[in-house]
């Protein structure tokens, strides 16, 4: 329930978090839970002490980033730099490793080191032509430093960047999948026309039928049916071969010299013929 609340409603959703560590505060999803909406709700005393006994209960380092952004809002810099300077950073994971890289640079800038700030931000996942989860908030970190630094030119490019890669994040929308922003997208030329169309075709999609395309169509469909009228059955032609066709037999009366004739007069005289023994029955 906490989780579901802690967008829209953090003080609901640190009131659930409460409520379930009173009865299962052993269990250290509970008190990971109650320290992130302690963080929301701005309780960062209450948050660091949750995450810590989270870490205990855990062994985990994946919510240091919380811990040292509330030393942070305590108003321990030192303290948060000491805190994220204690756990080994190639043993994170990569968006707990950019998350504590920009908490990082958070506390160097409330000392007032920007130089050293725009350093804690100098990762290998500071990629301007890739997009992935953190890279929005990553890239922003580095806009901002570099604005408190002066250079608004870099500033501007990086901030272009931040919002570049989380339009690109809104429309994939498969968390920390690679994707390619090139650079015509800052230029606003997200779609290619031709792309798209051959996409399309290739997909099998339909495509839009203009009133001249379908009158073209109407007209060759009148015109293959008369074609196909004037063309006779194959099957009429053929049974009027056959019945043209010459026999063996009549090739035979042929050589023969017979006629048509003769065949007449044998059928005659055998009908005749047949006709005999009747009368005399």
């Amino acid at each position: 329930m906490a989780s579901q609340l802690i967008d829209e409603d953090p003080a609901l959703a640190h009131a659930h978090a409460l409520a379930a560590s009173r009865r299962a505060g052993r269990i250290a999803i509970v008190r990971e839970t109650l320290g992130i909406t302690a963080y929301a709700t701005e309780d960062f005393a209450l948050a660091l002490r949750e995450l810590r006994t989270y870490r205990r209960i855990s062994g985990k380092d994946d919510q240091i980033a919380l811990m040292v952004d509330s030393e942070r809002g305590i108003g321990r810099p030192d303290r948060a730099l000491e805190t994220g300077r204690a756990v080994d950073r190639s043993a994170l994971e990569t968006p707990v490793r950019v998350a504590l890289a920009i908490a990082m640079s958070g506390a160097r800038l409330d000392q007032g080191e920007l130089e050293l700030a725009l350093g804690e931000l100098e990762i290998p996942e500071l990629d301007p032509d890739r997009a992935f989860e953190w890279s929005p908030a990553l890239f922003s970190a580095r806009a901002a430093v570099l604005e408190d630094l002066g250079r608004a030119d870099e500033a501007a490019f990086w901030a272009t960047r931040a919002d570049v890669a989380a339009a690109a994040l809104g429309i994939d929308e498969e968390g920390d999948e690679e994707i390619i922003v090139e650079d015509g997208l800052i230029e606003g030329d997200f779609i290619d026309d031709e792309l798209s169309a051959d996409a399309a075709v290739e997909e099998g999609s339909p495509e839009e039928t203009t009133p001249e395309d379908a009158a073209a169509e109407e007209a060759s469909g009148e015109e293959s049916s008369i074609a196909e009228a004037s063309v006779p059955d194959a099957d009429e032609d053929d049974a009027s071969v056959v019945d043209v066709e010459p026999t063996v037999e009549d090739e035979v009366r042929e050589l023969l010299g017979e006629s048509d004739e003769d065949d007449s007069e044998d059928e005659g005289d055998g009908q005749q013929g047949s006709e005999a023994p009747e009368q005399d029955a």
